[in-house]
């Protein structure tokens, strides 16, 4: 195979990883190709987890006897240990591949690295690294997981082009179009879990649902950080738990309405009096198996967030409006940096026009 062919070849892995979107986490999104030794595509396969097989045992099913002397191309370093599935070296192995092609290594310490061993010790060639960062990002959010400890952050705001997201901060505004709409939907289909702050969920009363008609193995958690306890208890996301869980964060001590919420299937998550610990929040759902979250405001939580640097990815969309003011609330709320030395660096920008509307979408520079 020339460099062209594993390039080719990877970069179709790693689309058929992608097709597993929504319906793997809290594990990764894996793709593998088969490839004869003769140069032709003989099995393909996508990681799902409720199927329960991995995307390399998947490929060399199809590939059956043409995968003997062939080469495997995967999206991430194939598992080496005895999970819910047996390892997925030995099946390469037993099938008689001859050449394994992987951009990275699996970040998982029970993977990382010793699949590509146990591969490299009975003599298999292995080529790590062709599209690292292409395959790092399909997966950046196993990879915070467990790098991190914690879900993966994406903080998502509209806003005006002067940064307002609406005129008044009792009033529900909304600024994006029908093409920005969408987009929203699509982002929400990738998380776990999305995340408002309990004015949000008082003003706009919304049902923070995943619209974009894509399955999913789990429904899409709704998490509101309250600390007053300002929630209608007529609010969508109180009355419709059967469509999706709702949790909340709060530091109220409102016995009667926490047990009234609880009572209508609320999870209610009582925590230390005195300030809003994040950290605590993430790993209160981590413990849930929620891989990734998407934080959709408002001003002071995108702008605790910010503070406390706990924002992997961002995402802004802004509406061709000019609200103005000095009372309409700006985006991003909380301290705020105190030099531009110190202020949030984004890297790998991306911009795209949708509709009249512009998504600027980046990810935080570590410090």
């Amino acid at each position: 195979m020339t460099e062209s062919d594993d390039i080719q070849y990877l970069l179709r892995a790693l689309e058929l990883a992608s097709d597993g979107k929504g319906l793997v986490s809290p594990n990764p999104l894996v793709g593998c190709v088969i490839v004869s030794a003769d140069g032709k595509v003989v099995g393909e396969g996508t990681y799902t987890l409720d199927g329960l097989v991995h995307a390399e045992a998947i490929a060399l099913e199809q590939a059956g006897p043409d995968a003997i002397g062939g080469t495997a191309y995967v999206s991430l370093e194939p598992h080496d240990h005895h999970g819910k599935t047996p390892p997925c070296t030995e099946a390469l192995i037993n099938a008689g591949i001859r050449r394994v092609v992987c951009p990275i290594e699996d970040p998982n310490p029970l993977v990382s690295g010793r699949g590509f061993d146990h591969l490299r010790g009975v003599g298999i060639e292995v080529v790590v690294g062709p599209l690292a960062a292409e395959a790092a990002k399909i997966n950046e959010k196993f990879i915070v997981w467990h790098q991190q400890q914690r879900p993966f952050v994406h903080l998502k705001m509209a806003m005006s082009l002067d940064g307002r997201i609406s005129v008044d901060s009792s009033i529900s505004t909304a600024l994006s179009g029908e093409d920005a709409r969408g987009r929203v939907q699509e982002l929400r289909h990738e998380h776990d879990a999305i995340l408002i702050g309990g004015n949000t969920a008082a003003v706009d009363n919304p049902s923070l649902t995943d619209r974009s008609g894509k399955p999913r193995r789990r429904p899409l958690a709704r998490v509101v950080l309250d600390n007053r306890l300002q929630i209608p208890l007529s609010s969508t996301l109180v009355t419709a738990t059967a469509d999706a869980p709702t949790i909340i964060f709060t530091n109220s001590r409102d016995h009667a309405k926490i047990e009234h919420l609880r009572a209508n299937g609320v999870e209610v998550i009582e925590l230390e009096l005195g300030g809003r610990d994040l950290l605590a929040v993430l790993a209160e759902l981590r413990q849930r198996d929620i891989q990734s979250v998407l934080v959709e405001g408002g001003t002071e939580i995108a702008g605790a967030f910010v503070d406390a640097r706990l924002i992997d990815k961002l995402t802004f969309i802004a509406a061709p409006l000019i609200i103005g003011g000095r009372e309409a609330p700006t985006a991003v709320g909380g301290m705020g940096a105190d030099s531009i030395a110190s202020a949030l660096k984004l890297h790998d920008v991306r911009v795209t026009q949708l509709g009249d509307d512009i998504e600027i979408t980046g990810h935080v520079r570590a410090a």
